[in-house]
């Protein structure tokens, strides 16, 4: 109880520094800055407050939208610079250039337009407690500090974006898994999209594991298209993880998991879920946890344990942590699977577990193929 009362206290510290609403309102572009082109499908209703777009509550059917995000010259990556004031100065914060609402039938020609030579879709799903604005600007700079060279797609559910609003985030996130898998299908079955990589962050991981789930039991398995799955911090009960992988079947996505045991938001997470460990938070050299992913094949956990950001709170280091936006730019978005060989550090130690070789270390990132143990 007093870890848990800790860790709230940190979140709310967290959020102390609140930002003001309305930063969706679009400020002309201005010379020197970079731009995101994003697609974003949202279950929210939408906001009639200006700037906000989409509100925290649920809306009927999916809204699309294509918003342009200006980011500023000279930041370090992983960071945001978000405005004190609305709309912001797209010389110095993050801001939009520009927000319209598509159709349905316009999502084909947005696909042909913006997927780059790669004809790559980037799938992106937020987690617990972040409003709409949040999401477009967190999947910015990820997208643009990965470098990504792909079509960006936000998929955004109706999170209210409070602290104490956990369990209705979660039923919201679960009332939006069939709208992500048909978002999936679709980016698939276009012929202007050659691969889709899903990158989904904490709650989120719960709304794509049972989306491709979804799609799997609907298909006979994921179609070839998705090739990866990326989760980042996932607040997921390890043994519910383990039986979706299975349901999908042999064909379904290269599955990283990026996992911190010093992740506070998943401590909260795990109090809140009666002691359940959360699989963004295992252990990877207790026997425990390698037994509920052993055999698991083309799943790879690296833990960032050791890794320093600027997040305080240990659950955005996927995309505050310059290196691993590197690692997920470099090798993950390029289809590619992520090995010791992919990181850095001053010592290199390999640990035998089980009766195959599993966890290979490099500081301070650890890799372990689930495929080894058993």
């Amino acid at each position: 109880m007093r870890s848990a009362l800790a860790t709230v206290m940190a979140l709310l510290l967290a959020a102390c520094g609140s930002t003001p609403s309305g930063l969706l309102q679009p400020v002309g572009p201005i010379a020197g800055t970079d731009k995101v082109n994003m697609l974003t499908a949202t279950t929210r209703a939408a906001s009639q407050e200006p700037g906000v777009l989409y509100s925290g509550d649920r809306g009927r059917g999916v809204s699309f939208s294509n918003i342009v995000v200006s980011i500023p010259p000279g930041r370090e990556a992983g960071t945001i610079q978000l405005p004190r004031t609305a709309p912001g100065n797209p010389a110095t914060d993050f801001t939009v250039s520009s927000a319209r609402a598509l159709s349905r039938a316009e999502l084909p020609g947005w696909f042909a337009s913006t997927g780059g030579r790669k004809r790559r879709a980037f799938v992106f799903v937020h987690g617990f407690n972040t409003q709409f604005d949040r999401a477009v600007f967190r999947f910015a700079q990820l997208a643009h500090d990965a470098d990504a060279n792909a079509a960006p797609v936000l998929f955004s559910w109706p999170s209210r974006g409070h602290l104490f609003d956990y369990r209705l985030d979660l039923d919201n996130a679960s009332f939006s898994r069939t709208d992500l898998a048909d978002l999936l299908l679709m980016a698939a079955n276009s012929p202007a999209v050659g691969e889709v990589v899903v990158l989904a962050h904490s709650m989120g991981a719960w709304v794509a594991v049972e989306a491709l789930k979804q799609v799997a039991l609907k298909k006979g398995g994921v179609p070839p298209k998705i090739n990866n799955l990326i989760l980042a911090s996932p607040d997921l009960d390890i043994d519910v993880f383990r039986r979706q992988v299975e349901e999908m079947g042999p064909r379904r996505p290269q599955i990283t998991i990026f996992a911190s045991q010093n992740d506070r938001a998943l401590q909260l997470s795990q109090f809140l879920a009666r002691g359940a460990t959360r699989l963004g938070a295992i252990d990877l050299s207790r026997e425990q946890y390698q037994a509920q992913l052993g055999g698991l094949a083309g799943i790879t956990v690296i833990d960032m344990s050791d890794v320093r950001a600027s997040d305080r709170i240990n659950h955005d280091t996927y995309a505050s942590s310059p290196e691993i936006v590197r690692l997920i730019g470099d090798r993950l978005l390029q289809g590619q699977v992520i090995t010791d060989s992919d990181v850095t550090g001053t010592s290199t130690a390999v640990e035998t577990l089980g009766s195959a070789a599993g966890l290979l270390i490099t500081a301070p990132i650890r890799v372990f193929d689930a495929a080894t143990t058993r």
